[in-house]
Order: C-alpha cells, then structure tokens, then sequence
C-alpha cells in the first residue's frame, strides 16, 4: 500500500489555499494548512477540520518552522492592496523571511516548493502583454512595493537557493483571481463590485474606468498548481534552458482582457435586482493601467489555459456572496 503524499499550503485558511486544500485531499493527500489567519479564516476550511488527512496549524510564516513533507505550496501573504498596505513591514516579512523559512524546510527534507509570486512584479507594465522574461516596471518605495518588490525578492531567492542548493522549486506568477471564498472587504475589484452591488451602494470605479484587467477564475489556477507540481524536475530543467529563462517561473492568468467599466456593467447585469450606479474617483497612486499575462509557456508546459469565461465565474461568485446578505 502506497503512503499518500503529505503537503503543506502556507496561507492555507485564504481564498486560494483553501481551494488548494481541497483540491489535495481530493486527490488523496495529507494536507497540513498553515496560516495566521491575518487575511485568512477558519470559516474557509471549517468543513475540512473533520477529514483525518487534513490539519491545522496556527502559525506565522515569518517564524521558523519544521515538519516533513513531499511539496509546500507557498501562498502566505497579504495579496489585496487594503491588506498589504495595511502592515506594509509585515508583508514584506511574509514574502521574504516566509520564503526563507519555506526554502530552508525544502533544503532539509528535500520537498518539493511551489511558490505562487503575482503579475505584480511586473508592475505598471510598459510590455503589453505581459511576458516572463520582462523584468517590469515597478516603483521600489511606493505605497504598493511592500508587496511588489517582496514578491521580487522571493523570486529572486527561489532561483538562487534552485541553483546553489538544488532545491526543487517552481514558480507561477498569478494575474487577477477571483472566485468564492474571497474576502469581502478585501478591496480586489471583482469582490468590491460585487458587495457593493448586492448592497446598493453606488459601485465605485477609480479613473475612467478604461484601465484593463484579465480575470481567472480560481479552479482554473488550482488545475495550473496541480500540473505543475505533477511534471519531472527533469522536464522543467529542459524547459527553462530551451526559453533561457533563468529559473522555473510561467505566467497564469487569463489572457481574456477587459476594461473596469466593462466588468462593472456585467457585474451589475447578473445582479439585476440592484439599485447601485457607477461613479468615478481619482486614480490611486501606481495603480497599472493594463494587465494582461501572455501565457504561450504554460500552454507550452502545462498543456493548460484557463476553461471558465467571465460570465460564468462572475455567477459562481456572487452566488457566494448572496449568502452574506
């Protein structure tokens, strides 16, 4: 009888991980959810504390840790900009001494590491779309790189510590997610949308509304996490050397690109009962104008591209949060 994998998710109560978690233990993992719970909650896996392959740990990433496990997924940091400019010194933390303590672990037990950085360091893109060997454009002491330049920092780390130690690392770089189980005031613009529409309140669009976004839905990033872990070292190896990309890093995201404005009309199509009307604000300070991953090398490696459209996600989300009203 074969011993199931054992897999740890920091940042395992969030939005993302706790998906992760789920899609693990449906494939016969033992899963091991660390998380703090500072944008995390346990509403997100209380169902999962049950299940005898699943546990969790309260704990911060910043602080050393031990345990023994065949992967870890990173996913511990703030990743909406009200959370991460909330304790700017503390995000930086969980990005740089988090990836510390995660590669340290993997060096000594030899685990596996998916690190999951953001299309945020790209920052206000001057490549459109955007593609991996791009090195962006990104203010290094605005109210926003506390979490571009830490998520830069743990790519930085992640290549070095694959290169000199021979840690087996991979990483994605994730555009705008979206799905149930995010936080309601996270500030992300799909859940902002969304609440304010289910609330009437007037649904608030910064600029012109002109700027573009590509949203995933999030079963379509958990299917990316899943293949990418499943493939030889050997095979990413090839790949990185054939694209000269220095380390094991691809975009995912969807590459379907949609203005402000555009998502706030839909947004209020599928919540016809509402009464909110779309009003403008200033721009905030290094917000992008565009994003849009091009996603040719996870195609290429993965065989993978998102399958869910706008619209249909859109309804999966706000029938979530319904349920908070």
């Amino acid at each position: 009888m074969m011993l199931a994998k054992k897999a740890l998710v920091t940042g395992g109560a969030g939005f993302l991980g706790s998906h992760l978690c789920r899609r693990l233990l449906s494939l016969g993992y033992e899963v091991t959810a660390m998380d703090n719970l500072f944008t995390g909650t346990k509403n997100n896996i209380y169902d999962l504390l049950e299940e005898k392959r699943f546990s969790f740990v309260l704990h911060d990433v910043t602080q050393p840790f031990w345990g023994q496990f065949d992967e870890i997924y990173n996913l511990a940091c703030p990743a909406s900009p009200i959370h991460y400019q909330k304790n700017p010194v503390e995000t930086m933390k969980s990005s740089v001494l988090g990836m510390m303590n995660v590669l340290d672990l993997a060096l000594k037990t030899k685990a596996k590491v998916l690190h999951t950085s953001t299309s945020e360091i790209y920052g206000d893109p001057l490549v459109h779309p955007q593609v991996e060997s791009y090195w962006g454009n990104v203010n290094t002491i605005g109210i926003r790189s506390c979490y571009d330049e830490g998520k830069r920092c743990a790519e930085t780390l992640c290549a070095d510590y694959n290169r000199e130690y021979g840690v087996d690392v991979r990483m994605v770089r994730i555009f705008n997610t979206y799905g149930p189980n995010m936080h309601p005031k996270d500030g992300r613009v799909i859940s902002n949308f969304i609440m304010q529409a289910l609330a009437n309140k007037d649904i608030t669009l910064f600029g012109d509304g002109s700027q573009t976004r590509s949203f995933q839905y999030c079963d379509d990033l958990i299917n990316a996490f899943i293949k990418y872990m499943s493939l030889d070292r050997g095979v990413i190896d090839a790949f990185v050397e054939k694209h000269n990309l220095g380390a094991a890093v691809i975009n995912t995201g969807n590459p379907g690109e949609y203005t402000i404005r555009q998502l706030a009309e839909e947004t209020l199509k599928q919540i016809p009962e509402s009464t909110s009307k779309i009003v403008y604000e200033p721009l905030p300070k290094d917000d992008p104008k565009r994003r849009k991953p091009d996603i040719t090398l996870a195609k290429e490696l993965l065989d993978w591209e998102p399958s869910i459209p706008l619209q249909e996600g859109l309804s999966k989300t706000i029938a979530y949060f319904r349920k908070m009203f």
